[in-house]
């Protein structure tokens, strides 16, 4: 293997560079890498480029290691990676004569670009599958939330009432686009190179699409310098596992804030809080300060990769087959960690729904839609009813008035001052528009908060949620075929 190479390699080497990456890859592509050899063994022989004699040897020899697992692989690093550690136990059971054989028509350029890829597509399907869970809990907050009135934040003040189930579709509805994203990554994953060779291919006729079949890829890449160089799939994935992160974060924040004793809107489970060592009356949320920690990590791989990834020739070499796909592992253990500890979360909160009821009554959150009001009944513009009742909310805090005291009288003297015209509006009208639960009910549009349009909205991204369950089913079973 070394006969072009003079000397050993250095203790370093081996220390800092083979030793560290045969390691990781020994448990993480020993199964992909048997999948590949057992396949590519089938083609040669097929093809007739190697004897059915020579491949049943090899086969059986294969099978064996395999059934003896990865942790039994006798490795040496001075081999420099798992595959000759494989293909030095492959010829320990047949010989060199008949073992050296199956790296016939290749090289372990398009090798490990085939099990990286292989590998991918299993990590992103394992997210897809634990994002349906998550999207499943956020649902049953939603639908069970719908009716659950409270205040929406802009600028973190109080903007209008909402209901927690509008809340939840929202998050949903961003999830969901994190879903696609994910979709997208893995059809631009699921191309075989297999057959690439070094960078240029091979003479010998081998049969490409068939070892893409076999291997469960949608096709062949169309070009074998593509083949091995392409690695802009984990930047592709790694972007959307960025964005799924950063959108979860966001969750926990909000979560975070309003189980503050502020805001004092939700609690979180004992099972997911932590005590301390000196306060006793202590509840800490810690789950929700590690997914946001973990969101900066994911971004970390995300910067390590592309920093990586740009200053490489478009061919093959170690920084780009070697170093580059680091970061997106770190993200992908990272991403796996954030949605199982935002389900587990989720599931143990507890709203206080009365507290988010009173807040909504008294923040002002409800008087954008007292101007609707007077724009309806008083048919003035909104710039004017905007300013009337700026003003009427300014003087009620300066008095340390409740906007519940609002009157028909109130009104009256408020927009003779500020539109030089004394508007009527009924106290009924004045009650209904603040009064938060009517408030979000009235907001009917589509896309809305009122329980009718969070419905509307639940039951399309619950479709949603269906057919990409549907699709994740489907390609657990075209790679298990």
């Amino acid at each position: 293997m070394r006969e072009r190479l003079k000397s050993n390699l250095s203790k370093n080497v081996i220390e800092y560079l083979f030793a560290p990456s045969i390691e990781t890859e020994q448990y993480r592509s020993f199964e992909s890498m048997m999948e590949v050899n057992r396949t590519h063994l089938t083609m040669l022989v097929s093809e007739g480029i190697i004897t059915t004699e020579a491949g049943k040897k090899i086969k059986e020899a294969l099978e064996e290691i395999k059934a003896a697992g990865p942790e039994q692989l006798e490795i040496d690093p001075n081999l420099e990676d798992l595959y000759f550690n494989i293909e030095a136990a492959l010829i320990e059971k047949v010989g060199k004569e008949i073992g050296g054989q199956l790296h016939t028509g290749r090289s372990r350029n398009d090798l490990y670009a085939t099990v990286l890829r292989m590998n991918s597509r299993n990590s992103v399907l394992e997210i897809c599958e634990l994002l349906i869970k998550l999207r499943r809990t956020l649902l049953t907050l939603a639908e069970k939330n719908k009716n659950v009135v409270m205040s929406a934040y802009t600028h973190m003040q109080p903007a209008e009432p909402i209901t927690l189930g509008h809340y939840f579709s929202a998050i949903l509805y961003a999830i969901d686009r994190d879903f696609t994203r994910l979709k997208s990554s893995f059809d631009s994953i699921n191309y075989s190179p297999l057959g690439s060779g070094a960078i240029a291919s091979t003479t010998f006729p081998i049969n490409r699409k068939q070892t893409a079949e076999q291997l469960s890829f949608t096709d062949i890449m169309g070009n074998s310098l593509d083949g091995v160089a392409s690695r802009d799939y984990i930047l592709e994935s790694l972007s959307a596992l960025n964005i799924l992160a950063n959108n979860i974060s966001r969750l926990s924040q909000d979560l975070y804030i309003w189980s503050t004793d502020e805001f004092s809107l939700v609690e979180v489970g004992d099972s997911v809080a932590a005590s301390s060592s000196i306060m006793p009356q202590k509840k800490n949320p810690i789950t929700l300060e590690h997914i946001k920690a973990k969101s900066g990590h994911v971004l970390g791989g995300l910067v390590s990769v592309t920093s990586i990834m740009k200053n490489t020739p478009y061919g093959h070499s170690r920084d780009i087959a070697g170093e580059s796909h680091k970061g997106f592992w770190d993200a992908v253990a990272e991403v796996k960690a954030i949605i199982i500890l935002m389900n587990e979360t989720l599931e143990t909160l507890t709203f206080k729904e009365e507290r988010m009821l009173t807040k909504a009554k008294n923040n002002f959150s409800t008087v954008t839609e007292l101007a609707n009001v007077l724009v309806r009944e008083a048919n003035i513009s909104f710039r004017e009813a905007h300013q009337i009742v700026g003003q009427l909310v300014s003087e009620m805090l300066e008095s340390d008035t409740s906007v519940t005291e609002v009157t028909p009288e109130v009104i009256r003297d408020i927009s003779y001052q500020v539109v030089g015209t004394e508007l009527v509006i009924s106290e009924n009208s004045i009650k209904k528009a603040l009064n938060p639960i009517e408030n979000a009910k009235g907001k009917n549009v589509e896309g809305g908060p009122s329980p009718s349009a969070v419905k509307s909205q639940l039951n399309t991204l619950k479709i949603k949620l269906n057919q990409d369950d549907e699709w994740l089913k489907e390609q657990y079973q075209l790679l298990t075929d």
